[in-house]
């Protein structure tokens, strides 16, 4: 029996598989056949339970540019392809496509890391055209899901732009992040890091099925709490919001984190591109199958009677009365709870280039 046919029966008689959060396993987009399970019933299923598999790649550039007006970045860089976190309404799941792979479970148990990330970096940021702005760490996928425990790629990416003075924001949704605490401790006393926390529910029996090997949400909490006890400047990403899911716990998200210690806070609409439509439908047939009408409903209710729209400005908040709902709810609650919109102001003023790899520190003059 193949993985994505026990996966298919597996969650026929279960409705999900423990510890993993897609429904399904089509081929990317780009793939010319597909795969239609069939049980023969000579294999065992517990023969073929899914597992992470991890390869390493090797990496000409590292940082990736970005030029969407509506994301606060112009420069990212990312550990990984793939999340183990294995997050159902994650909207980096299509990109799995340019690799050949499925954006379901594929994405997440099968990843690819970039061992190398930290030379590449060195590399890039010791070039003579380069110009220092922020980077952010982990926009794409986790920096620190499950596997950095054992690659610690995300940490030495830390430590080249800690001793060249260089900024850095960074996203996760796992405790694992204190694990660098020390690095993050000495950036945020020259004003070059921030983090955010993105917790999506408070309830952690939604949280386990959203976001199967995600730090629970108490966990979260605790780890903004650390972060900002160590004068870590530390935000919350209260996102996404599911219409009709997960959006009534806005408020409660907000002053959780503020009790925390939180002092910034933001929040994003769910975002479905591509095959991620299907899947999350999937996720909601599956695990909350008597709201799922409901929450498609809202969601196309904010994209003008689509599950998705792709247009700068509107699709990471929506449009029409439930989505102005949500940002007024939002506002409110962060003057409530005296949480700000605005990001922690990061120094590049300070940047220092570091030497070119095989090359002496400094070239001496002709004359």
């Amino acid at each position: 029996m193949s993985t994505a046919l026990w996966y298919t029966e597996h969650l026929n008689r279960t409705g999900y598989i423990k510890g993993r959060g897609a429904v399904a396993n089509p081929a990317g987009r780009f793939e010319n056949q597909g795969v239609s399970p069939f049980d023969d019933g000579w294999t065992e299923p517990d023969e073929a339970r899914p597992r992470t598999e991890v390869t390493a790649e090797v990496t000409r550039n590292i940082i990736t540019g970005n030029d969407s007006p509506d994301v606060p970045f112009t420069r990212s860089v990312n550990p990984y392809k793939g999340c183990e976190h294995g997050c159902a309404y994650c909207f980096a799941r299509p990109s799995h496509a340019y690799l050949g792979l499925s954006p379901g479970l594929d994405f997440e148990t099968k990843i690819t890391s970039k061992p190398d990330a930290a030379e590449r970096l060195t590399d890039a940021l010791s070039k003579p055209s380069y110009r220092c702005e922020p980077l952010a760490l982990g926009a794409n996928t986790d920096p620190y899901q499950p596997v950095e425990t054992k690659l610690g790629i995300t940490r030495s990416i830390l430590q080249v732009l800690s001793a060249c003075h260089h900024p850095v924001g960074i996203l996760t949704k796992s405790d694992s992040i204190l694990r660098d605490l020390d690095l993050l401790q000495s950036l945020a006393e020259r004003r070059l890091v921030h983090v955010f926390l993105s917790i999506t529910s408070l309830d952690r029996s939604l949280a386990r099925r959203l976001e199967p090997r995600a730090a629970s949400p108490h966990r979260r909490l605790r780890a903004i709490e650390k972060l900002t006890a160590a004068g870590v400047p530390t935000g919350v990403l209260a996102s996404p919001m599911i219409p009709g899911l997960n959006d009534h716990e806005l408020e409660s998200i907000v002053a959780a984190s503020a009790a925390a210690g939180a002092t910034t806070a933001g929040t994003i609409l769910i975002r479905l591109p591509g095959q991620l439509k299907s899947l999350f439908d999937g996720w909601l047939e599956a695990n909350v199958p008597l709201r799922r009408r409901r929450v498609l409903k809202l969601i196309r209710d904010c994209h003008g009677g689509d599950l998705y729209d792709h247009r700068y400005g509107t699709r990471m908040r929506g449009q029409g009365p439930y989505a102005d709902l949500l940002q007024r709810r939002f506002h409110a609650a962060i003057q409530r709870y005296g949480l700000s919109k605005q990001r922690f102001e990061l120094d590049c003023s300070q940047f220092a280039a570091p030497p070119r790899r095989g090359r002496p520190r400094r070239q001496l003059t002709l004359f």
